[in-house]
Order: C-alpha cells, then sequence, then structure tokens
C-alpha cells in the first residue's frame, strides 16, 4: 500500500549500518591490501543510492557518516600547527557517495551487477584522488610542509589497492541489498520493470 510507514526498509537499514561499521572497526584487516583496508561503509552506501535511490543513499550516508565521524574523525594539522580532530568529514564524503551512486546509469541499470560494482569502482577513485589533491593543497598552506609521496606510490600503494579491495566487499553487499532488503526482491523486481517499461523498447540503454 502506497503511503504505508516503511518499517521493514527502517529495520534493514539499521541492520545493516550496525553490521558493516562494527565490522570495520572490529576487522579493519579482514579485506586488505598493501596497507588498503576495504571501506564497508562507503561501499555500502555508494550501493544503496545505486539501488535504491537519491533519498535513501542520501539518508544512510549521512547516518553512516555520522556513526564514522564519532568512531574515527581524522586528525588534521591546522594552520596553527595544532592538532584536531576533523568532525563532519564522514557525513560530507558518505552523504556525497550516496548522492553519486543515485546519479549512476540510474533507471535502466539498476538491475546489472557489472554496473554496481563500476559505481564503487570510480566512487572510490574519485574519493582517493580527492582526498590526495585536498592533502597536498592542505600542506602547501603550512609553513615546511611537504607531500612526500610520489605519483608512483600514490598509484600501487593508495589508488590501486583501495579499487581493488572495495570491489571485493561490495560483492557481498550487492547480494545482500538486491536479495534479503532492505525492500523484497519482487517489489523490488516490480519497481525495475515499470522503470524499463517507461523508457520504451529501444532506448540504447535497454540491457
Amino acid at each position: 500500500m502506497q503511503g504505508k510507514f516503511p518499517i521493514r526498509k527502517i529495520i534493514v537499514y539499521a541492520i545493516y549500518i550496525l553490521l558493516f561499521t562494527t565490522f570495520q572497526v572490529s576487522f579493519p584487516n579482514a579485506i586488505s591490501f598493501r596497507g588498503q583496508v576495504a571501506d564497508l561503509t562507503f561501499a555500502f552506501v555508494v550501493l544503496t543510492g545505486y539501488y535504491y535511490g537519491f533519498l535513501d543513499g542520501a539518508v544512510v550516508g549521512l547516518i553512516t557518516g555520522m556513526i564514522r565521524d564519532c568512531f574515527a574523525s581524522p586528525i588534521i594539522m591546522g594552520l596553527d600547527g595544532k592538532t584536531q580532530l576533523a568532525s563532519g568529514i564522514g557525513m560530507l564524503v558518505l552523504f556525497l557517495a550516496g548522492s553519486y551512486g543515485s546519479s549512476f546509469f540510474k533507471h535502466r541499470l539498476h538491475r546489472n551487477v557489472h554496473f554496481a560494482l563500476l559505481a564503487v569502482l570510480s566512487a572510490t577513485l574519485i574519493y582517493k584522488v580527492s582526498g590526495h589533491i585536498c592533502i597536498f593543497l592542505w600542506l602547501k598552506l603550512q609553513d615546511g610542509a611537504i607531500y612526500t609521496l610520489t605519483l608512483g606510490k600514490i598509484l600501487t600503494d593508495s589508488i590501486l589497492p583501495s579499487l581493488l579491495v572495495n570491489v571485493l566487499a561490495a560483492l557481498p553487499i550487492i547480494f545482500l541489498l538486491r536479495f534479503l532488503g532492505p525492500v523484497s526482491r519482487r517489489k523490488s523486481d516490480d519497481s525495475n520493470d515499470d522503470v524499463i517499461k517507461s523508457y520504451g523498447e529501444d532506448s540504447w540503454l535497454q540491457i
């Protein structure tokens, strides 16, 4: 029934958020490569936006980001030389991740696992590259601070390993989102079928 309070969706999302954040904090090296740890919550938020739209991705991203800020806020050095917690970055990053996922080849390709993985891959790439650029620019503002990583090191020790582990982490998350909720599989398939019909049979996006 349209307009029914989505109690099942809320409960399932709450379980997912607790599951992924707890697992990531408790077993940080369960999926890692060359020092880079799989970001389960990041992949989860991107895929939530990809499969279930902007509202779900944005809300789940904000909640998950708030939890991340509470338990793992990054510590940065201010221009005055003092270290401080950068609170709010987690909420911003995961809100943007959910928003990005919701706009990535939306509608027609939501049924395709390959494009779901591509959404996580591209979002991770943007996140890592943007992070390194921000750190480089921030250090430039500080007297005498030097960014010691070379482009080769950034690729081999940061970006490429992160792409690999996040894509691997995305596989079970895709299974959970597609087949166990937050909405029933039948309702999800019916919704996607309606979208496909609304685009017509001749669309180049049909798969």
